[in-house]
């Protein structure tokens, strides 16, 4: 069988991860594939035999300004989505599995008006969180908004947020276009990492489709690994309370991460691992960044040493950082009424309320 999966990137990152085991996990079944991807050349050397890269750094960026001017995610990129569609067509899949079809590079209304075209084919889906089914944002959780129930209208409240436009929002026309785009295909499922986002997706307009809640894989590489990194970073006298994100930002918990710099004694420390774009200019000196690493054996070592792994977002719809943590050997925290609270309850972690305090009073508890 001819598969293809498609994704905004290769190899990197969770959900780049994630489609990289899927992709090796068939081929060991006999089958051929191939991942599409529309972002970062930068896929580790094993991926290179399934990478099919879509993407073109000009129209990309065209793209990021329709997004960021005029609300338009997801509808820029037409020529190199063009160009993935013929190559779809030689190609012939009888397996498309998608995954973020969010991200700068490929238009989604000429890929489901493509895949309508094909009904033959079978369509999985996996969402790793809300875009699918809003008029503009991949999570509201945090802003309590429920408009995408029944139309998102008038202006989006996380308009400012990924995808971000700094202009107009365009969310009610956005939903409906997503509504007549991804409606109506004949041989689709789709995946949730989830029972929490299961919930979200049926009160939605994809509810027209079978939900199977699927708990993302992890990567065998997290396991407990000895390392001398505690001695490089300076800690072998700490107790070492760690987090780690793509991108740090308010929702991910690093507002919350600086709260609780201010609680813990000076035998603890705080090491955040990802990008943060706007770090704060009093940032505390108990608090260590980290450029976020892409080797799974990297990310490994910062868990295996880490006494404490902290989830403090807002916004997940799996949290596998808190999983692979734990799976490393870090006790491991989240909070409550998110999906993070369902994936703790299965591998052993504390669900506490949406607080520095709470996640401080576990830790000196213990």
């Amino acid at each position: 069988m001819r598969i293809l999966i498609i994704n905004s990137v290769c190899g990197i990152g969770s959900t780049g991860r994630i489609c990289l085991n899927l992709a090796k996990q068939y081929e060991n079944e006999g089958h051929i594939v191939r991942i599409a991807f529309g972002r970062d050349q930068n896929f580790p050397a094993d991926a290179e035999r399934f990478a099919y890269p879509i993407d073109e750094k000009f129209e990309f960026w065209l793209h990021a300004l329709r997004t960021r001017l005029f609300d338009g995610h997801g509808l820029g990129s037409r020529h190199k989505t063009n160009d993935l569609l013929k190559w779809m067509d030689d190609y012939s899949p009888e397996l498309i599995w998608l995954h973020n079809i969010h991200g700068y590079y490929i238009n989604y209304e000429l890929l489901f008006d493509w895949i309508k075209r094909h009904p033959d084919i079978k369509i999985r889906w996996t969402l790793h969180d809300c875009w699918a089914f809003t008029g503009h944002c991949a999570y509201f959780s945090a802003v309590g908004c429920n408009r995408w129930i029944s139309g998102c209208h008038g202006n989006c409240p996380n308009k400012l947020k990924y995808p971000a436009s700094i202009l107009l929002s365009k969310s009610a026309a956005n939903y409906i276009k997503k509504k007549a785009a991804f409606s109506g295909v004949r041989n689709m499922q789709l995946i949730v990492p989830s029972n929490w986002l299961k919930e979200l997706v049926e009160q939605s307009f994809l509810s027209e489709y079978p939900i199977e809640v699927q708990y993302n894989q992890i990567d065998p590489g997290f396991v407990r690994t000895k390392s001398e990194l505690r001695k490089k970073l300076g800690l072998t006298d700490k107790t070492i309370i760690l987090g780690v994100a793509n991108i740090w930002t308010e929702n991910k918990g690093l507002k919350d991460f600086i709260k609780l710099s201010k609680l813990i004694g000076r035998d603890q420390h705080i090491v955040l691992v990802g990008h943060i774009r706007k770090k704060p200019r009093d940032m505390p000196d108990n608090i260590t960044c980290i450029a976020p690493s892409l080797s799974v054996r990297e990310l490994a070592e910062f868990y295996s040493i880490a006494d404490w792994f902290v989830n403090p977002s807002l916004e997940e719809t799996f949290g596998m950082t808190s999983v692979e943590a734990a799976l490393c050997g870090a006790r491991v925290i989240v909070y409550k009424n998110t999906a993070c609270e369902e994936i703790a309850a299965i591998y052993g972690g504390i669900a506490v309320e949406q607080n520095a305090e709470a996640i401080y009073k576990i830790i000196q508890s213990v």
